[in-house]
């Protein structure tokens, strides 16, 4: 409460709130009728990224001065956790500077620039000093989400935070800034060459500074996926020896990760490496965040994907659960391995319908490496559909059984392709295979046997066929 009074009579005074003049309105009139309005259209994306270096500029000298000297002066963090999660935030000042001066030069006196675009095309290049920046910040983020732990670091940051020159930005906002500048880079290059003529001395320039940026923003990338990977390859904590799949040290690149539920409701974190899908449980050691292997990993190259549609799946597991009313799950897709010597099938649901289709993506676009042409995935072993296709549920936990071996046993696989959804929904694969000679003789009326206990037979046979749509 005391608190509200404090925050309100801040916030209409900050001293740090970004100017938003446009470079129009710095002209008289005299000068906007000398120029046509493709021009001061171009002029107005120049300008915008002159102001956006010098704002970044400043915002990496707020880090330095208000958040990482004071900390050190103070004792509240050692010089050596505060170096590893501010980088060498002193070593892009002058580069961004550097830049800024370059455009401040080309400036003519009527405050219009001329030409741009060699002076970017031979200063983007400069910007591959960020790859170890960005790869760090993973690790970095961590750090800090660790240390505001300690009651010092969250009463100093928290004030930092009330203060006007934070402009309500946290520290992780100020040192996210330089990555979230260099994915502006090639938006405001395209909309300087938009209003360029095509016949402007700059068009070409522009048009291979693009091209310059984009690939020093892949290289980025790729080193900081690579990094990423090796991040959380290190945090994996593994039950049992034959958890440990050679592959896994293999793998260059995360593809996705995030939390999962299955089907029981239970709380993983999944992540699709290029070779190995590994399903984990999140858990702390020594302060020290972990995740746990849940079953084997899944080679990606066995790996199944089935697209769900609400209400295939009932989530929960319980025994109650399979016989209520409640509404049915959403958001479900699954993922099983067609190698029947792993046996595994997890039922899996996501928060949303949008990340569910970030994560179909992604697994269809690792599963298409090994099967590039939608190759069905292969059936199971003929002996073993023909064991399940004469198994019936005769009683109550005979179907509980059947339900749980959905996720943990081997299941008859989908002809489908995998990126296709399964039309087999139903746990129970006797329920779409035919019916075995046995069976159909058993239920024949002109069998003597059938008219000696045809009614006891009837009504199981009903029994089971209704509780296993209901599964």
């Amino acid at each position: 409460m005391p608190q509200k009074p404090c925050s309100k009579a801040a916030a209409p005074t900050p001293p740090k709130r970004r100017n938003s003049t446009l470079w129009s309105e710095t002209l008289d009139v005299h000068q906007k009728g000398t120029l046509t309005a493709k021009e001061i259209k171009r002029q107005e994306a120049i300008f915008e990224l002159s102001r956006g270096e010098q704002d970044l500029i400043e915002d990496l000298q707020l880090a330095r001065k208000a958040y990482h000297d004071p900390m050190l002066k103070l004792s509240i963090m050692s010089e050596e956790e505060l170096s590893h999660i501010f980088g060498d935030l002193d070593a892009y000042i002058p580069l961004h500077e550097d830049l800024l001066a370059q455009l401040s030069k080309a400036t003519g006196s009527n405050g219009t620039v001329g030409q741009i675009g060699q002076i970017v095309v031979n200063w983007l290049p400069r910007l591959d000093a960020y790859k170890e920046y960005c790869s760090n910040q993973l690790a970095a983020k961590a750090l800090l989400d660790q240390k505001k732990q300690d009651r010092r670091v969250q009463d100093f940051l928290q004030r930092c935070l009330e203060s006007p020159f934070s402009r309500k930005l946290d520290l992780w906002s100020f040192l996210d800034i330089p990555r979230s500048r260099l994915v502006k880079y090639p938006l405001l290059l395209k909309e300087i060459l938009r209003h360029t003529p095509p016949e402007h001395p700059d068009t070409a320039s522009l048009e291979q500074a693009i091209t310059i940026i984009q690939g020093v923003l892949s290289d980025i990338n790729l080193k900081k996926g690579e990094s990423e990977c090796l991040y959380y390859i290190d945090k994996l904590e593994y039950l049992d020896d034959r958890q440990r799949d050679p592959r896994i040290e293999q793998c260059k690149s995360l593809l996705c990760h995030g939390e999962l539920r299955n089907k029981s409701g239970t709380k993983l974190h999944v992540f699709l490496f290029t070779e190995l899908l590994v399903l984990t449980r999140s858990v702390t050691r020594n302060e020290r965040q972990c995740f746990q292997v849940y079953r084997q990993p899944i080679p990606v190259q066995d790996l199944v994907l089935d697209d769900l549609q609400d209400g295939d799946v009932r989530m929960g597991g319980s025994f109650r659960g399979a016989f209520s009313n409640a509404d049915k799950a959403k958001n479900i897709f699954r993922v099983r391995s067609q190698d029947p010597s792993q046996a595994q099938s997890h039922t899996l649901q996501v928060n949303d319908v949008f990340h569910k289709q970030q994560w179909l993506n992604c697994l269809r676009a690792a599963i298409s490496i090994y099967r590039p042409h939608g190759e069905p995935p292969s059936p199971a072993p003929r002996e073993v559909t023909d064991a399940r296709s004469k198994r019936r549920p005769s009683s109550v936990s005979a179907i509980v059984h059947m339900e749980e071996t959905d996720e943990n046993c081997p299941q008859r696989l989908c002809q489908s392709a995998p990126s296709s959804p399964c039309g087999d929904t139903s746990p129970s694969p006797s329920s779409q295979s035919p019916p075995s000679p046995s069976s159909a003789s058993s239920a024949s009326p002109t069998s003597p046997a059938s008219h000696k206990t045809k009614k006891d037979k009837k009504s199981l046979y009903s029994l089971g066929k209704r509780k296993e749509t209901m599964v």
